[in-house]
């Protein structure tokens, strides 16, 4: 009789058997590595060969060996273009119409790519490559990264071999919330020993590609390197930020003028190109004081530094592949997921958790905090003015629709596939046009099922001839934008745009028109001169909106993430926490904001016990129940500011009930408890409004930068067996400020 497979046939003894062993699956002949680098929150102009003071010579020197596109676009968000540049498919259509921290209930807004649009790394590892994932992912709803997922959303579980890196939209770089395949980990150093996410990402980069080429030199691979960088927190050696305190002082508005120069003589833009007026809202730097100027040119320098500090990290992973002997094979392609962020605000942030929770930075704390900037106490992001630096020559932000939400660098350089060296291309492509661009290249058809699961057609369309051809076409099909109501859609050089403001009539808003192929950076609105060509893009807009899971159209972005966290945690009102749980992502920790609360912990204490029992947050933002000197402590961090209570008499040895009951009224008390007796409190009016913090959740210790004044991670040293949380029904939240609070995070 045969096998299962077929194949093999099967006696009765080994006499009178035939064994058989399938053939591996193997990739086309010359096939290449693939790298992907993928940067968050770098506007167009950013990079140096895109016209940029800041320093990015690996980056450059990939473009000088290469190709730059100047026509590139992205989604406007970092969910919605990873799910894209994934799949080859519109993010709508995916289901990831808006970010990963939520589900709308639609079909194109689940916040998780759809198991029929398979990705890269599912299509790659089935024909044979070893695929790898490194960095940022933000792919997965952040309530399903705890410890009981589900994990078909994790990187394993969507194509990826090996995982190393963070789930959520942004993470501390000092001290980032990690983890290896479907495990969280500590980070394995400090800032005082000089450690940074970045470095260490590009450490697990090199790994994955030593070990794969130890086992398997001939098997190509695909690494995908989600950097950190440029997504707030700016964070990055103090020695770099300073380097570019000069280089930033002249202001926003000298800035742009330069580098649209730059841009106008490296080929970027055409010489006709003009500078848009300044954003809504943003002033001239002549305006601002010298203290603001200051703060505003600190904030700056951070975010060149992280770029500057990223570049050089890059560098040595390029100089392994090209000591591994790989590089010259390998598809390198370096982009950014959106433009520049907008979350800064007005004035930029030193620490932006204290505002999301009513605790403002007047510009005298900004100046007096100015030395922290970038550094492990803070929480800093850019003001509006340089992030439309930034996206030099092109308007508005990140979550927009124009240019400068959505319109992006890319490089690409591959040293044994690409003849041109340091040209560009101007062809219009869009980021689900990636996936079917480097299948194209390999030579693999997409395949009609993986898993079993009939797959949905590919929509974006290959833009591979480009690499050999500067003349050849863009693609021809409609490409549309949508992004919390703002609209979009390219058609044959032309673009129809209109930005909603939040709240008001969909019908309302205005549509503009532009012809790109011709004014690139959007300034000559013919909405007026052209009407028929408006009404019909628009109406294609609608056609594709339908086709691609766009609607219902939803602006209320600051309620969808109140109702998704309501919905997550539902009725549930308490936790029990085990001693030896690992660390719990902060979207999945009890929701603790504009409530009243009662956390209480059974321990055994003996003489000289402390350490913390819980902690939620990190230094910029949270809070800690601990024992420290015989007593019990409970410390609330808001931006910084720390509130702490302490038991009046110290705690007896023995089994104990330590806890805080937290009451809203006017303002906020805090009253420790030890064995259902309160032991001391305080009134304060700063609480957590919006967020408790962007980082997770620890019973036992405190694994982050510190939520209180001790040495993390003061392991609490007596017998923990559990912390409770209960939570009351009163919680109270404004949609529109946890909105604003969790858009700064994306």
């Amino acid at each position: 009789m045969s096998g299962p497979d077929g194949k093999a046939k099967i006696g009765r003894t080994l006499a009178d058997s035939v064994p058989y062993w399938p053939a591996p699956a193997r990739p086309p002949k010359g096939a290449p590595n693939v790298l992907v680098v993928l940067f968050d929150d770098v506007g167009f102009s950013d990079f140096g060969c895109y016209g940029s003071p800041i320093r990015t010579p690996t980056i450059d020197a990939l473009a000088a060996d290469g190709l730059r596109y100047t026509g590139f676009h992205t989604t406007a968000m970092c969910s919605t273009t990873r799910a894209a540049l994934l799949t080859g498919r519109n993010h709508h259509s995916v289901g990831m119409g808006c970010l990963a921290n939520f589900d709308s209930g639609f079909p194109g807004y689940r916040g998780k790519i759809a198991p029929e649009a398979g990705t890269l790394a599912e299509i790659l590892r089935a024909s044979g490559y070893g695929t790898y994932m490194v960095g940022k992912w933000h792919a997965t709803p952040l309530n399903q990264t705890g410890a009981a997922g589900p994990y078909d959303g994790w990187p394993l579980g969507r194509g990826f071999n090996r995982y190393y890196g963070f789930m959520d939209a942004e993470t501390d770089q000092f001290s980032p919330e990690l983890v290896r395949d479907n495990t969280p980990i500590d980070p394995p150093g400090k800032y005082k020993d000089g450690y940074h996410l970045t470095e260490d990402l590009v450490d697990e980069s090199i790994r994955f590609i030593a070990d794969h080429i130890a086992d398997a030199p001939e098997q190509p691979w695909l690494l995908w390197l989600g950097l950190g960088a440029c997504h707030a927190p700016h964070q990055a050696p103090m020695d770099i930020i300073k380097s570019y305190d000069a280089v930033f002082e002249a202001g926003w508005d000298v800035e742009r003028e330069r580098r649209l120069a730059r841009q106008k003589a490296m080929g970027i833009v055409p010489e006709d190109t003009r500078l848009p007026s300044r954003n809504d809202g943003v002033k001239a730097w002549a305006e601002h004081s010298p203290d603001e100027q200051r703060v505003f040119t600190r904030l700056q320098s951070a975010f060149a530094g992280m770029l500057d500090h990223a570049d050089r990290h890059l560098a040595r992973l390029v100089a392994f592949l090209e000591d591994a002997g790989v590089k010259d094979d390998t598809l390198i392609l370096v982009l950014s997921d959106n433009g520049a962020s907008q979350e800064g605000g007005p004035l930029g942030f030193v620490n932006a958790m204290g505002p999301y929770n009513m605790k403002f930075e007047p510009m005298p704390e900004k100046l007096a905090r100015i030395e922290d900037i970038g550094g492990p106490d803070s929480h800093s992001n850019f003001p509006h003015g340089w992030a439309m630096a930034s996206n030099t020559p092109l308007k508005r932000y990140k979550q927009n629709t124009h240019g400068g939400g959505i319109r992006d660098p890319l490089v690409i350089a591959w040293k044994n596939g690409i003849a041109a060296r340091g040209e560009t291309r101007t062809q219009f492509a869009h980021a689900c046009d990636l996936t079917p661009t480097l299948l194209d290249v390999i030579g693999i058809t997409p395949p009609a099922t993986i898993n079993g699961l009939a797959q949905a057609p590919m929509e974006g369309t290959s833009f591979a001839a480009s690499l050999a051809d500067p003349a050849a076409p863009s693609k021809t099909q409609a490409q549309y934008f949508e992004m919390f109501g703002h609209r979009g859609l390219v058609q044959d050089g032309w673009k129809a745009v209109a930005f909603h403001p939040p709240g008001a009539a969909f019908d309302d808003d205005r549509w503009e028109l532009y012809h790109l192929a011709a004014d690139f950076s959007e300034v000559e609105d013919l909405a007026e001169r052209e009407p028929g060509r408006l009404t019909a893009l628009v109406d294609e807009w609608w056609r594709q909106a339908e086709r691609c899971k766009v609607l219902p159209l939803d602006d209320r972005f600051g309620p969808r993430f109140a109702e998704n966290a309501l919905r997550h945690q539902g009725a549930r009102k308490r936790f029990v926490f085990h001693k030896g749980m690992g660390h719990l992502p902060g979207d999945c920790a009890p929701d603790v904001r504009s409530r009243s609360y009662f956390i209480e912990a059974e321990v055994n204490l003996a003489e000289g016990d402390e350490g913390v029992l819980i902690a939620h947050g990190d230094a910029t933002s949270g809070y800690s129940l601990f024992v420290r000197d015989g007593r019990l402590h409970h410390t609330l961090n808001v931006g910084g500011a720390r509130t702490t209570v302490s038991s009046e008499a110290a705690v007896p040895p023995g089994r104990r009930r330590l806890g805080v009951r937290v009451t809203q009224g006017d303002g906020r008390s805090f009253t420790l408890t030890v064995d259902g007796k309160d032991a001391g409190g305080v009134h304060t009016h700063m609480g957590f409004m919006t967020l408790i913090s962007w980082s997770g959740l620890d019973i036992g210790r405190d694994r982050g930068s510190p939520v209180g004044d001790y040495a993390e991670p003061f392991r609490f040293t007596g017998a923990l067996k559990t912390v409770t949380v209960t939570m009351d029904a009163d919680q109270a939240l404004d949609g529109e400020a946890v909105g604003a609070a969790e858009m700064a995070r994306e």
